[in-house]
């Protein structure tokens, strides 16, 4: 539940925001980086659906839809005399350039995999949109809800990468590059009354000493995300502040490139398993913040099976492994573990787990990039042994669908699978498909899933209205506002 107290908001004033890391691009369709979505998922951005803070999908640009018995045909009834910030007004045209655009594997779009069943979007009249697909699709509605799928003025597709304009509360003002991403209200928005401040701005801080520093100084308000576990239990008991505790979708995952030695032998990622102890990484390095998993789901999230003592700490057994791999003494398995600059949680926890694999003689050289860096040459190139990251998208078990994706997992198993739980219209055994899936990506040892990651924001105590959890990356500010 959102932290809002009082008699009723306050309005005007500007807020400032710590984010970890500046993203290549401000549009979520052109790029996979979560740092997009935090800042302007909803903020600045909208889509027909939007996820709310409970992970439930509810009403954004289209004020109500239904789906056709044979789940083929979808109508959205748009919401009438809505403007993009540039004046010009939201019809149906714009929806039916959009997703013409994102089901076309050629025009750049982010995961036009999600798009692949629309046969073909309509226009019935300015405000009603049909979609018409191949096949049924389990998550149809849920993939709407994507940040992929936000909607922009029609034609307009490399200016959003630098200059978006969208429908949301805020609008956007200015990408100081290195430095941070400034918004303003929007007076145009839709929802009489919203938002309640007048300015949002988003500071790039990758230095959690930096952030804290600029916490207490006032210079911020809030650190979004990735507050350390010290600095929550700091903040906790001093009264100027408060800390926001809650869930996550986001799978802290040590990928292991399955393409490539020596992660291209099974008994070696089985190996790895056993090696680690996620426990007492919860509880040694996050101080208690954080519950471990055993496969590419979170716990809050639909279908989840609790597969984290699938591959029990047991030392022995994984040098019984890499011995059948044939590593030992003589010959100790050796590689470079890749780690993305801005995370701190990552970054702790890849040391972490370095020094376990050390106990069983497995050397791990670590390696810490800058995010531009880890971006090109691990998530697009496929340029790694082992990394580690968090993978905060919801429900986005699929990407182990795609061989090319940066695990390089190749299972015709796990394919058939994801197939059927998205042929599925029977929602209780798409759920027993969605189950099994874990299990195989459990089996098959692909990554080690490290812990589902908590979410800790800090602020100042004057901040109410911040959301409490993040079933999508959004730092949503819509009904934040400082207290008088």
């Amino acid at each position: 539940m959102a932290l809002a107290q009082g008699a009723g908001p306050s309005r005007g004033g500007e807020l400032r925001v710590a984010v970890l890391a500046e993203p290549p691009v401000l549009d979520p369709t052109a790029s996979t980086s979560q740092e997009i979505a935090r800042m302007l998922y909803d903020n600045v951005l909208q889509g027909l659906v939007k996820l709310n803070e409970k992970g439930e999908i509810v009403p954004a640009l289209a004020e109500r839809w239904q789906g056709s018995p044979s789940s083929l045909t979808w109508t959205f009834y748009l919401r009438k005399g809505v403007r993009f910030h540039d004046g010009s007004p939201f019809t149906a045209e714009d929806v039916v350039f959009k997703f013409n655009r994102a089901r076309d594997p050629r025009s750049g779009h982010t995961h036009p995999e999600y798009y692949q069943d629309i046969q073909r979007v309509e226009a019935k009249d300015p405000y009603t949109v049909v979609f018409h697909l191949r096949q049924p699709n389990q998550d149809f509605l849920f993939n709407l809800a994507r940040p992929d799928s936000v909607i922009g003025p029609k034609g307009r597709v490399e200016e959003q990468k630098t200059q978006p304009i969208g429908t949301g509360p805020f609008r956007f003002v200015a990408w100081e590059r290195g430095v941070g991403v400034r918004l303003e209200r929007f007076l145009g928005y839709y929802e009489a009354g919203l938002p309640y401040l007048d300015r949002v701005y988003f500071r790039f801080l990758p230095d959690p000493n930096a952030q804290l520093a600029a916490l207490r100084a006032g210079d911020i308000h809030v650190i979004g995300l990735g507050v350390s576990p010290e600095t929550a239990l700091v903040l906790q008991r001093d009264p100027n502040f408060k800390v926001v505790t809650g869930f996550t979708t986001t799978e802290i995952t040590a990928g292991m490139n399955n393409g490539r030695p020596p992660f291209n032998d099974v008994r070696v990622r089985r190996a790895i398993q056993h090696a680690v102890d996620k426990k007492a990484l919860v509880e040694g390095v996050m101080l208690g913040f954080g519950t471990p998993i055993g496969s590419h789901r979170s716990p809050g999230e639909s279908c989840y099976v609790d597969l984290s003592g699938f591959y029990p700490y047991d030392p022995t057994r994984a040098r019984a492994l890499l011995q059948e791999a044939g590593y030992g003494p003589g010959n100790p398995l050796r590689f470079t573990f890749t780690l993305a600059a801005p995370y701190p949680y990552e970054r702790r926890l890849g040391e972490a787990i370095a020094a376990q694999l050390a106990q069983i003689g497995v050397q791990a050289r670590l390696e810490v990039v800058e995010w531009a860096t880890w971006l090109s040459r691990v998530f697009r190139g496929a340029d790694y042994q082992m990394t580690i990251i968090g993978h905060s998208e919801p429900n986005d078990i699929g990407i182990y669908a795609n061989p090319n994706y940066y695990f390089r997992y190749a299972s015709p198993r796990f394919r058939e699978l994801y197939a059927r739980y998205l042929r599925t219209p029977d929602p209780q055994r798409a759920c027993e498909t969605m189950k099994e899936m874990q299990r195989v990506l459990a089996q098959d040892a692909v990554n080690l899933w490290v812990m589902n990651a908590p979410y800790l924001a800090a602020m100042r105590k004057e901040v109410m209205g911040w959301w409490s959890n993040q079933p999508t990356p959004s730092l949503n500010v819509t009904r934040v506002y400082l207290a008088r």
